[in-house]
């Protein structure tokens, strides 16, 4: 099995490195909201595939709308039991968003590992913008590009790591996995264009994707890890540090 894949199947979705501290500030948004909305939320998961995060989200009493282009990871999705009354498939992507969720009623949309691999990322922000009720929030998950500089790095592929540091799309090379990568002011940018506006911005897994699995084997180790991911992505006086992390989380909010 491959190492990634061991960390992912650590832990659920609040206590796995690879997710906590996103999944603390979609729990924390989601029940703040819902609070002042006096209601549970509408909540839209672009590309959310077998329901990741659309599940947990549900499981707290809110309605799910789960798009994505996969019939595979959908009907996956709709043999999860529990939510079945709250979630809802739909077969669609980015480019069919309007189509497929034509009403701006969304009190969320997620969006989570898709701006990386879509055919027009400007596109897709306007997209999600246009479902978004007046209020309403975004949740994006993007792969950062620091990350990739300092991973490659370290692994000895210096060319690499200086090729994703200056290219345009972050990207190490042409067997890159990925289409493109972001840094912060490129994806404010974004999220500004779309007529959204940043409300929290930070780097998560900071350390675990660096760290080799036979170091995290015990419970105890993963969750001294996880405590250190969480104290390093909000430390106040180092917060330079989120800009090392594989992904950057953000929640904007349309006015």
């Amino acid at each position: 099995m491959a190492e990634e894949q061991r960390r992912g199947r650590r832990g659920g979705v609040d206590t796995s490195v690879r997710t906590s501290a996103v999944w603390d500030s979609v729990r924390d948004l989601v029940t703040r909201r819902s609070g002042e909305l006096g209601r549970p939320l509408r909540v839209v998961d672009l590309g959310g595939g077998t329901g990741g995060l659309a599940v947990p989200i549900a499981a707290l009493g809110h309605h799910v709308t789960v798009v994505d282009p996969s019939p595979d990871a959908l009907a996956a999705l709709t043999r999860r039991a529990g939510v079945a009354d709250r979630v809802v498939a739909v077969q669609g992507d980015a480019a069919t968003l309007l189509e497929v969720h034509p009403s701006a009623d969304a009190d969320l949309v997620c969006c989570h590992g898709t701006l990386e691999v879509v055919d027009d990322p400007a596109a897709t922000m306007r997209a999600v913008a246009a479902v978004l009720a007046d209020g309403g929030y975004v949740s994006l998950l993007v792969a950062q590009r620091l990350a990739v500089v300092l991973a490659r790095a370290l692994s000895g592929h210096f060319a690499q790591a200086r090729h994703a540091l200056t290219s345009d799309d972050g990207r190490w090379g042409p067997g890159d996995p990925l289409p493109r990568r972001f840094d912060a002011a490129g994806v404010a940018a974004l999220v500004s264009e779309a007529g959204l506006t940043v409300q929290d911005s930070h780097g998560v897994r900071i350390f675990s994707d660096l760290v080799p699995s036979a170091f995290i084997d015990s419970e105890d180790d993963r969750l001294l890890l996880l405590e250190l991911e969480q104290a390093a992505s909000r430390h106040p006086d180092y917060a330079f540090l989120g800009q090392l992390g594989a992904a950057l989380h953000v929640l904007a909010r349309r006015a």
